[in-house]
C-alpha cells in the first residue's frame, strides 16, 4: 500500500503540476493586466466592506477562513525546507509565485462567488459547483468533491494534530493524548456551530496568530538589524545565481522556492474559492480581491517572517546536490521547525524558542482543521445535498456524522504515527490541484468578464454598497442564485418606496 502511495504522489505531485499552476499564474495575471498591482487599494478596502447577516459570513470571515486554511505547518516547515534546499534564494521565488498565484486566486475565488447556492440558508460554492453550473460537467466536478472530502475529511487532520502533538511534548513534555483532546474539545466547540462560528472563530483567531508571529518575527530582526540589508542582499543575489556561493543550485532556488511557495499559498488549488463562496458580498470581485490578498498574507508576510528570521541570525543549513553541505551552520540538526525556533532562541533562549513556535504551530494547526472541516462539508453537501431537480435534502444526520468522523480522525493523529494518512491526504489535494486549475483555465473568461463588469462600475462611481451583479445581461448561465439575490434587492428597494 505504502509503495502505491508513493508511486501515485510522485506522478500527481509531479513537475508538470508545478508548471501547470506556474503557467496559470502568470496567464491570468496577463489577461487581467496584473490586477495584483493595480487593485491592491480594493484588496485592502473590500477586506470589511460586503454584508453580515445571521447565517452568513462577512468578507472579512470568508478572508480569514481563506487565510486559515492557507498559514499552516508549512510556513515553518516549509520555508526552512526551501531554503535548506534552494538557498536563500528560494524565498525570493516564493515571493514571485505568490504574487502571480494572487492572478488565479482571483479567478477561481470570482468563480466561486458566482456559481455559489444557497443551502439551508448559508452560501456553499467552490470548485465542485463552478466546474457542474459553469462547465456542465458533473462527472468532473464530483471527482475533485470525492478528492476533497477524502483528502480534507478523513486523511490530513491525523497528520496536522499529530505534529503539533509531538511539538507540544518535546517543548513542554505534555502527552499527545492530552494536546489532542484539547484541540478536538475546541474544534467541536466550533465546527458543531455551523459556517457562521468557524467564521467568528476565524476571524478572531487568525489576526491573533499571524499577528504575534510577525511581531516576533520584526524583534528579531530589530536584535540583528546591522545583517538585514546584507540578508536583503543575498535573498536577490541568490535568486539569481549573482551569489557564487549558491550559483550551483540556481535551479533548486527556483524549483523548491515555487514549489513550497504553490504549497503554502494554495493559489489555484481549489481551497480558497470555497471560503468565498460563502462571504455575503454585493459583487464576485469584490471577494476575488480579496482572497488574492490572502495569498500575499500567507506568503509576503508569514512566510517572508519565517525566512528572515532564519536568515538574519544564521540559524540554517544549504545541502550541497552532490551531497554534504554548502552552508552547516547548525550541525546535526534536522530540515524542519528546528531552524525557527534556534533563530528565536538567539533574542529569547533555547527553551522559550522552542515553546513560542510550539505554541505557534497549536494555532496554525488548529485554524488549519477548521478551514479543513469547513472545505470537507461543503463537499459533503454537494455530493449529498440536493436531490433531483436540485432539490434541497436535509442532511443534518449525515453532517454531524461527518463531524464526529473529522474529530475522530484529528485525536487518532495526534496520539498515532500518520505517515500512510500524509501520502493519501496528499493525493486528494494533489487532484484537487489537477482539477482545479484545469478548470478555472477553461472558465477564466466567465472570471474576465466579472472583472471588466466590476471596473466598469468602479469607473462610474459606484462603491461595495450599490454594485450590482447581473450574470444574465453578462451572458454568464448557471449563476441562478445571483439573479435570485437581484430580484430580492428589487422588491425590498420596491418596498422601501
Amino acid at each position: 500500500m505504502e509503495a502505491f502511495v508513493s508511486t501515485a504522489n510522485n506522478i500527481i505531485w509531479s513537475k508538470a503540476l508545478i508548471y501547470l499552476c506556474l503557467g496559470a499564474g502568470i496567464y491570468f495575471s496577463l489577461r487581467t493586466r496584473f490586477l495584483q498591482i493595480r487593485h491592491l487599494k480594493h484588496m485592502v478596502t473590500y477586506l470589511f466592506g460586503g454584508g453580515d447577516s445571521s447565517s452568513r459570513v462577512s468578507s472579512f470571515q470568508a478572508f480569514a477562513m481563506s487565510v486559515a486554511g492557507r498559514v499552516g505547518t508549512g510556513n515553518i516547515a516549509g520555508v526552512a525546507t526551501a531554503i535548506a534546499m534552494g538557498g536563500p534564494g528560494a524565498l525570493f521565488w516564493m515571493w514571485a509565485i505568490a504574487f502571480l498565484g494572487a492572478g488565479s486566486s482571483f479567478i477561481e475565488c470570482a468563480l466561486g462567488q458566482v456559481y455559489k447556492e444557497e443551502i439551508n440558508g448559508e452560501y456553499r460554492g467552490g470548485p465542485a459547483y463552478y466546474i457542474e453550473k459553469g462547465m456542465g460537467v458533473k462527472w468532473y466536478a464530483v471527482v475533485f468533491a470525492v478528492a476533497t472530502v477524502a483528502g480534507m475529511g478523513f486523511f490530513l487532520p491525523g497528520v496536522q494534530t499529530n505534529s503539533i502533538g509531538a511539538a507540544v511534548n518535546t517543548a513542554f513534555g505534555v502527552s499527545p493524548a492530552i494536546t489532542g483532546g484539547v484541540i478536538v474539545a475546541m474544534l467541536a466547540f466550533v465546527i458543531f456551530g455551523g459556517t457562521k462560528r468557524i467564521g467568528q472563530a476565524a476571524e478572531v483567531v487568525v489576526p491573533f496568530m499571524a499577528g504575534a508571529y510577525i511581531l516576533i518575527a520584526l524583534i528579531i530582526l530589530a536584535f540583528n538589524i546591522t545583517a538585514v540589508p546584507s540578508m536583503i542582499a543575498l535573498v536577490f543575489k541568490s535568486a539569481f545565481g549573482a551569489e557564487q556561493a549558491f550559483a550551483g543550485i540556481l535551479g533548486m532556488a527556483i524549483t523548491w522556492g515555487v514549489k513550497r511557495g504553490i504549497y503554502s499559498n494554495e493559489a489555484g488549488q481549489g481551497t480558497g474559492p470555497q471560503a468565498s463562496a460563502a462571504a455575503e458580498v454585493s459583487h464576485p470581485a469584490m471577494q476575488g480581491l480579496v482572497q488574492a490578498f490572502a495569498v500575499y498574507v500567507d506568503t509576503l508576510f508569514v512566510c517572508s517572517a519565517t525566512g528572515f528570521m532564519i536568515l538574519a541570525t544564521g540559524q540554517y543549513n544549504i545541502y550541497n546536490t552532490d551531497g554534504g553541505f554548502i552552508v552547516e551552520n547548525l550541525p546535526g540538526v534536522d530540515i524542519g521547525p528546528a531552524y525557527t525556533q534556534l533563530a528565536i532562541g538567539t533574542v529569547f533562549g533555547k527553551g522559550l524558542g522552542a515553546g513560542f513556535v510550539s505554541v505557534a504551530l497549536f494555532f496554525f494547526v488548529f485554524t488549519t482543521l477548521m478551514a479543513y472541516y469547513y472545505i470537507a462539508e461543503t463537499n459533503v453537501t454537494y455530493l449529498f445535498g440536493r436531490g433531483k431537480g436540485g432539490q434541497q435534502k436535509d442532511i443534518k444526520g449525515l453532517l454531524t456524522i461527518a463531524k464526529l468522523v473529522f474529530l475522530g480522525s484529528s485525536y487518532y493523529g495526534a496520539v498515532k504515527t500518520a505517515e500512510l494518512a500524509w501520502g493519501l491526504g496528499d493525493i486528494g489535494v494533489g487532484l484537487m490541484a489537477w482539477v482545479n486549475v484545469i478548470a478555472i483555465l477553461i472558465l477564466g473568461n466567465v472570471g474576465l468578464k466579472v472583472l471588466k463588469d466590476w471596473e466598469d462600475q468602479v469607473k462610474m462611481g459606484r462603491d461595495a454598497t450599490s454594485f450590482v451583479f447581473d450574470p444574465e445581461a453578462l451572458g454568464i448561465k448557471g449563476a441562478d442564485l445571483w439573479i435570485e439575490i437581484n430580484k430580492r434587492r428589487a422588491s425590498k428597494q420596491k418596498s422601501a418606496n
